[in-house]
C-alpha cells in the first residue's frame, strides 16, 4: 500500500494511492462500517483507522489490515458504479510528506562505502548519526527553499524508513517487525554552514531542507530493503547512483543500534545515508541553483522530484 497525506482545502488527511486515485482511509473504513450497520461506526473508524498518519501508525498491523480492507471495499463499490465520496482523482488534491510532523528525524552520515571514500574518511565502526527537525519537512509537490544565508546548497539522495511501533533494545533479526514502510528523503545540506563548525547541525536544519515522499510504501511491498537501486539527477544529469547493498549499516542494524540509544516511536523517520556524488565532493564542486530540478528514484519505492526556489530571509 502507498500511504499518503493529502491536502484538500485546508485539511490534511491520510489516504492511499491506487492507480492515480486517492482513497481516504478513515472515510473508507467509516463507509464500510456503516454498510455493515455498525452502530459505533464513527467512533471505531476514528480509533482504528484515524485520519492522522502518525496516529494511524500507532495502530500497527491491525490498523493497516483494516485500512487495506476498507480500500478494497471502496474500490469494489466504485467498480460497480456506486458513487463514493471517499475516492477521487489525485489531480484534485495536493500530496504532502507522508510524515509531516515526526517526533524524530534521525540521519546517518558516512554510510555508503563510495561516499565515505570520496570524502576521504575510513569506514566507521559505529553509525554516524545527526538530527533534522520537523521544520525541514516538505512534500513531493513543494519547492526546496534556497535562502540567502547559504551559497553552497547541496543535495543528498536518501532511502529512508519509518518506524511502525515503539522500539527499544531490538535485536537485528527482529528489526523489520518495527518498520512501517519506506520513503525517500533529500537531505538538503548547506555545506558552508555545515563545515564552519565541528557539528553539522546548522547546515542540516534549514527550513524545507528535508523533501520527503512521494508516499510511504508499506514494508510488505519491499521484500528486501538491502537490494534497492538509488539515483539522483539534477536537471536530468545523473549525479548519484548506488544500491542499498553498499550500506555499511543496513536497516536491521540501524533499528537495533538506534533503539539501544533511544526509544523509537511510530512515525520516526530514519534516513540511511547518501551515496557518492554529492555536489561538495565533485571536481569542480557543483551546488544547487535557483530553478534546478532534483529527482531521486529508489526502486520499489518511487520518485521524489522537487524544484529549487530562491527565497528571501532565512
Amino acid at each position: 500500500m502507498k500511504l499518503i497525506n493529502y491536502r484538500k482545502g485546508s485539511r490534511v488527511r491520510l489516504g492511499c494511492l491506487v492507480n492515480d486515485q486517492v482513497i481516504d482511509l478513515n472515510g473508507a473504513y467509516l463507509s464500510l462500517l456503516k454498510n455493515e450497520n455498525n452502530e459505533r461506526a464513527e467512533q471505531l473508524a476514528a480509533a482504528l483507522v484515524p485520519e492522522n498518519a502518525v496516529d494511524f501508525l500507532h495502530g500497527g498491523d491491525e490498523s493497516l489490515n483494516l485500512a487495506q480492507k476498507a480500500a478494497d471495499y471502496i474500490q469494489n463499490q466504485a467498480s460497480q458504479g456506486e458513487k463514493e465520496e471517499w475516492i477521487f482523482p489525485r489531480s484534485e488534491v495536493k500530496i504532502e510528506a507522508p510524515v509531516m510532523n515526526p517526533s524524530k528525524i534521525i540521519c546517518v552520515g558516512h554510510n555508503y562505502r563510495e561516499h565515505i571514500l570520496e570524502m576521504g574518511r575510513d569506514l566507521p565502526t559505529h553509525p554516524v548519526v545527526f538530527a533534522k527537525f520537523a521544520n525541514a519537512v516538505i512534500g513531493p509537490e513543494d519547492e526546496i527553499p534556497y535562502p540567502p544565508i547559504t551559497e553552497k546548497l547541496d543535495y543528498e539522495a536518501e532511502f529512508a524508513f519509518v518506524v511502525g511501533k515503539k522500539a527499544k533494545n531490538v535485536k537485528e533479526e527482529d528489526a523489520l517487525d518495527y518498520v512501517a514502510g519506506y520513503t525517500i528523503v533529500n537531505d538538503v545540506s548547506a555545506r558552508d554552514l555545515q563545515q564552519r563548525t565541528l557539528q553539522w547541525l546548522q547546515g542540516k536544519s534549514l527550513d524545507g531542507s528535508a523533501p520527503m515522499g512521494p508516499w510511504l510504501v508499506t514494508k510488505d511491498e519491499v521484500p528486501d530493503p538491502d537490494k534497492l537501486d538509488i539515483s539522483l539527477t539534477v536537471n536530468g544529469e545523473e549525479r548519484q547512483h548506488a544500491n542499498t547493498s553498499s550500506l555499511v549499516f543496513n536497516v536491521n542494524r540501524l533499528v537495533s543500534f538506534l533503539s539501544e540509544i533511544m526509544t523509537l516511536e511510530p512515525g520516526d523517520v530514519i534516513c540511511t545515508g547518501t551515496p557518492g556524488g554529492v555536489g561538495a565532493a565533485r571536481d569542480p564542486q557543483a551546488f544547487l541553483n535557483d530553478g534546478d530540478v532534483v529527482r531521486i528514484e529508489v526502486s520499489e519505492v518511487g520518485v521524489l522530484e522537487n524544484k529549487v526556489k530562491k527565497v528571501q530571509g532565512g
